[in-house]
């Protein structure tokens, strides 16, 4: 087995995030993982796009958040659309379950990565959905910045 398609530097983002939602505060949380679902992270096989947390029993997991199965899995790969269970403090759990119940907030994952211990770790923010014309100004600075780095060029 090549160990050059593994990579220690994992950095997955959902570009989609801050685009879909205004994000107002952001986590860290460590992943439950199965030992064939991290094999799939340091390919970089992961999509964060439909993700979201949700709480049940005082816990916080999260869904839609597809990891591949591994090309050399055997019977033991696992599911790519599983429930993940987020490992994070209790109050930082309860924290997020209050801010949850404010009218229209979710919250996001924004990026997977592997921290320096080996840990594959997800930030989360808090998000509040933007309405249309919000978006068209996203789209505005874009444009804008783009600009002016091409005047500075």
């Amino acid at each position: 087995m090549s160990t050059d398609r593994f990579s220690n530097t994992v950095n997955i983002k959902n570009r989609q995030a801050s685009f879909q939602f205004e994000l107002l505060d952001s986590y860290i949380a460590g992943l439950a993982l199965k030992g064939t679902e991290i094999k799939s992270i340091r390919e970089g096989k992961v999509n964060l796009q439909d993700g979201f947390v949700y709480f049940a029993n005082g816990e916080a997991f999260i869904k839609g958040v597809n990891i591949s199965p591994f090309a050399q899995g055997t019977h033991y790969n696992h599911e790519a659309a599983r429930e993940r269970k987020l490992l994070m403090k209790k109050n930082e759990i309860e924290k997020l379950r209050a801010r949850i119940e404010e009218k229209g907030l979710t919250i996001v994952p924004l990026r997977l990565f592997i921290n320096d211990r080996g840990y594959a770790k997800l930030e989360i923010a808090v998000g509040r959905g933007k309405k249309l014309h919000d978006k068209r100004a996203s789209i505005k600075e874009k444009e804008a910045k783009r600009e002016l780095s091409r005047i500075k060029y």
